[in-house]
């Protein structure tokens, strides 16, 4: 009988946590090979983590709302091999067999306790001093490493749930809070009052934001999922200059070629032919001509991706947003294209992206025009640089230019709207990228095969 450690597997290159949502198993369970154990959510994507072996769960090492790093041992899971299962069938060593599986749940306890004192014996005494106040184990484990004292933890203020403190509160007091603190006190007032004055501002602000409700009111909580969009696009506007480029594409040929061949394309694909893969692929084309806009800031250095994959924003049925992403999108033809795309729209609706497929974007693109948004200014997707927004296709009165001369006409036009973050990318630099995938839509060919 042999006990096999499920893990939080990992779901990203950016992804070092999670938090636990829910079991969707309880202490005794049969478990089969591949079925879900534990539900996970990230700042990104909620999914279910399948088990690896077929067995029973001996333990759960993590409670619902716990933050499990990446490569944690979240399960026990009891695994029988093929000559202990032989055996159990037989009756007459059923006693012996069912004392086996005692001394085993004792040694997992004797070895539980071997490590949690192994654990305690290795840290500071200041650390494994004792505390009401709920830490994660990836919190703890960041306090040991940098030898932070539970009384220091204790005053570390939490933005997490209930005040929970989260890993992004440590470490922005290892880089801020701590250093004000070991600061001596020889050192001038002027230098040590600084970080106090922020403190001040910070507190005031809290303050003044506060918004109560009234009679009638409702107030409804926001979802997770909400909490986490709204800090990221909160921290987008604080870290990049942003800023916008719009113009106006003249998609008449496009909107014509598809209309021709779009029914034919979903009797033959089985799949619907939308504006999206179309401009997903300009877009595609357009970041290649210009990699410059397809790259990461990291400190004082810009990180240029050899990868062009391509967010895709899609709105949720409960009002959230999630960007699954289409990788090596310069290396999709539109058949290609058209299936990832409608692919991915699909499982994000029904909330069956996996945590990788919303990993790795080195650009976004939001179709406001779907909801009859003329254009838009989008913020940006972090660490990204750019972000494009569709507009909705209208048809409107245009001058349209000829050898003959000038007339009025009714075209079918849609404006690009390009956010950019001017840390890195000059307004000659955002432009031209917008104007490049305008013009690959605009030179669109009628008699395009697909």
């Amino acid at each position: 009988m042999s006990k096999f450690e499920l893990k939080l597997p990992r779901m990203g290159e950016s992804v070092a946590e999670a938090t636990l949502t829910a079991w969707l198993k309880d202490i005794g369970d049969t478990i089969e090979l591949d079925e879900p154990v534990f539900e996970i959510a990230t700042d990104k994507v909620d999914s279910e983590v399948p088990s690896e072996v077929a067995g029973i769960l001996l333990e759960k090492l993590f409670e619902v709302d716990d933050v499990v790093g990446v490569g944690q041992t979240v399960a026990i899971i009891e695994v029988k091999g093929d000559d202990e299962a032989e055996e159990e069938q037989e009756e007459s060593i059923s006693d012996e067999a069912a004392s086996n599986e005692s001394e085993a749940a004792a040694a997992v306890l004797a070895e539980e306790k071997v490590r949690v004192a192994k654990e305690t014996t290795s840290m500071p005494a200041s650390t494994t001093a004792t505390s009401e106040r709920f830490y994660s184990p990836l919190v703890k484990n960041i306090a040991k490493q940098e030898g932070i004292s539970m009384a220091e933890l204790d005053d570390i203020e939490g933005t997490g749930k209930e005040g929970r403190v989260t890993k992004n509160d440590i470490l922005a007091y290892l880089e801020n809070g701590q250093e004000s603190q070991e600061v001596p006190e020889k050192v001038s007032k002027p230098r040590s009052t600084v970080p106090a004055d922020e403190k001040i501002v910070e507190e005031e602000k809290s303050q003044t934001s506060a918004v109560r409700s009234t009679n009638g009111d409702e107030e409804i909580e926001m979802t997770r999922m909400g909490k986490l969009i709204a800090k990221h696009m909160s921290e987008s506007v604080s870290t990049s200059a942003h800023v916008q480029s719009f113009i106006e594409v003249d998609v008449t040929a496009i909107v014509n070629w598809r209309n021709r061949v779009k029914d034919d394309f979903e009797k033959r694909e089985g799949e619907k032919l939308t504006f999206t893969p179309i401009f997903m692929e300009a877009v595609a084309k357009a970041l290649k001509k210009y990699p410059m806009m397809n790259i990461s800031v990291n400190g004082d250095s810009i990180i240029k991706r050899r990868n062009i994959n391509i967010g895709m924003a899609a709105a949720l049925p409960d009002g959230n947003l999630i960007v699954p992403v289409i990788k090596n999108a310069d290396q999709l033809n539109l058949v290609g294209m058209a299936k990832v795309v409608n692919d991915l729209a699909l499982r994000a609706r029904e909330n069956r992206l996996k945590p990788d497929e919303v990993q790795d974007g080195t650009y976004t693109v939001t179709n406001v025009g779907t909801f009859g948004s003329v254009f838009g200014t989008p913020i940006i997707n972090q660490p990204q640089v750019g972000i494009l927004a569709l507009g909705a296709i209208r048809k409107i009165p245009a001058v349209i230019e000829t050898d003959a001369g000038d007339f009025i006409g009714v075209r079918s036009k849609m404006y690009l709207s390009h956010s950019y973050d001017h840390r890195v990318v000059n307004g000659a630099l955002g432009s031209m990228f917008a104007k490049a995938v305008c013009d690959y839509l605009e030179a669109w060919d009628v008699n395009r095969e697909i």
